[in-house]
């Protein structure tokens, strides 16, 4: 069963169950806390080459290719911009360049927050230890954690963990650096598919979504619906 409440101005989706005080609050970085801009990269290499439905199909693919390009064993994350923008302009009959895939890459460490992320990780930071599990490269992450503005136990990656979400391998390495299990953790993300559905089949019962729209609600998966980091607070009792 669901309710409906009001935490902190903001629509919240809550199972009727008592507050969980997580030993860790562990976060999806890029998307959920991140405002990821990788549709907004392939506007700007491609959006004079497109009309407005041929680009959203672009973008569409262009997501796809990414989630399929970290299915497998770990590779470099420039090697994933790289093979999925190529897939994605062959798809689409756009010519693809090299130096295209390396734009888009570097400007993933320059990306900042979501408006409603640092006073939100700022209040939950002063009570419960906040750690990010992201599918960045170590080099990229740094540069990006700084700009929440907030402070992180710890920050791990895809390449710490030779493992991409939704790999399991990659949470399991989370959980194997924290010494502490899926119970002990409340999940938070804005997916599904890189994130809650492995959370939920890993058994990590307490989970977050921030609904960003860019993917639909699965009630499935059991978990907390807040609109931004600004609900998060009023989910673990702050």
């Amino acid at each position: 069963m669901f309710s409906t409440n009001r935490l902190a101005g903001q629509h919240v989706r809550t199972k009727r169950m008592t507050t969980f005080r997580p030993k860790y609050i562990t976060f999806d970085c890029h998307g959920t806390l991140i405002n990821f801009q990788m549709a907004e990269a392939a506007r700007d290499l491609y959006g004079d080459r497109l009309d407005e439905p041929a680009m959203l199909q672009f973008i569409k693919n262009f997501a796809a290719y990414r989630l399929d390009e970290i299915m497998g064993d770990w590779k470099p994350y420039a090697d994933v911009v790289h093979n999925s923008l190529e897939r994605t302009c062959k798809r689409n009959g756009v010519a693809f360049k090299d130096e295209d895939a390396q734009i888009v890459y570097e400007r993933v460490p320059t990306w900042g927050p979501h408006a409603d992320v640092p006073a939100g990780l700022a209040k939950v930071a002063k009570e419960i230890p906040l750690v990010i599990l992201s599918n960045a490269m170590d080099a990229q992450i740094p540069s990006n954690v700084e700009k929440l503005g907030a402070p992180f136990h710890a920050v791990y990656t895809a390449q710490q963990a030779n493992a991409y979400k939704p790999r399991f391998q990659a949470f399991e390495y989370m959980f194997d650096m924290l010494g502490c299990g899926p119970e002990d953790i409340l999940h938070c993300s804005s997916s599904f598919r890189y994130d809650l559905m492995s959370a939920h089949d890993l058994g990590i019962k307490n989970k977050v979504w921030v609904n960003r729209g860019h993917e639909p609600a699965n009630p499935y998966y059991g978990y907390v619906e807040i609109a931004d980091i600004s609900g998060l607070p009023g989910v673990v009792g702050l």
